[in-house]
């Protein structure tokens, strides 16, 4: 194939994941009471059978006349490319699976398999586990009695998103020194070397990621990443990946 033939299958690839992505979210538009139910439900004092600490109800404020229905667009969208993921994945998969070599075909597959898995388990495990408490936490804080929380819709949803996509992006520890160990850039012995400094740098990103400054709620973020981190020395291979025309 040439360059714009290239181009031309691109354009292609992008236009049938923008019809999926949107055909996702007017479905997700249209189901608004079910999706927001989705949304909303960590800052529910029994979600989960309140197992993270019950507070008060906590009531959303809007302060704009237009936002409820941006955001309403924003979160479909969100949706929608949530929904869509799988799909983006398999078509990006199809367009570079030309160029990869024999045994780089080999890996691949499981390896697109493996980093979508730990993406989810990381949106999962920050709808289930860290947003819940970082609500209840600074949703019940206040430094005087007499200045009372009141939590746009906007923030809570940016909150919502932000720390999602934060926490998949984190659980890709794994596949990320997995595909530097291939390419012969980190090794196994390096990283059980500097395992210490390692620890200083997830507490320090842990920090960052987590709104709150309670050690619990660093502790909840923190013990995962530190167990990623050890994953990641278990994958990572001795020997990088031989290209074979």
């Amino acid at each position: 194939m040439t360059f714009w033939d290239h181009l031309e299958e691109l354009r292609r690839v992008l236009l049938k994941c923008l019809a999926v992505v949107t055909l996702f979210g007017i479905l997700a538009f249209c189901f608004k009471e079910e999706v927001f139910a989705i949304v909303f439900a960590p800052k529910s004092p029994d979600f989960i059978g309140g197992i993270w600490g019950e507070i008060p109800e906590v009531q959303l404020i809007n302060t704009e006349l237009t936002r409820q229905f941006v955001m309403h667009m924003m979160v479909s969208c969100y949706a929608g490319l949530l929904a869509a993921t799988p799909y983006i994945l398999f078509e990006i998969y199809r367009f570079i699976s030309p160029a990869l070599y024999q045994n780089e075909k080999r890996y691949s597959l499981p390896a697109l398999a493996f980093g979508s898995s730990m993406f989810m388990l990381g949106v999962c495990f920050c709808y289930f586990v860290l947003f819940p408490i970082t609500f209840r936490f600074l949703g019940s804080y206040q430094v005087d009695e007499s200045v009372e929380n009141l939590i746009s819709l906007e923030s809570y949803i940016d909150t919502l998103m932000f720390l999602c996509l934060a926490m998949g992006i984190v659980f890709e520890m794994p596949l990320l020194s997995w595909l530097l160990g291939k390419l012969g850039l980190l090794k196994r012995d390096v990283m059980q070397k500097y395992r210490r400094h390692a620890i200083v740098a997830i507490i320090i990103v842990a920090a960052v990621i987590t709104p709150t400054t309670d050690a619990f709620t660093l502790g909840i973020v923190s013990i995962p990443m530190y167990l990623l981190y050890e994953i990641s020395i278990f994958v990572v291979p001795k020997k990088r990946i031989n290209k074979i025309q």
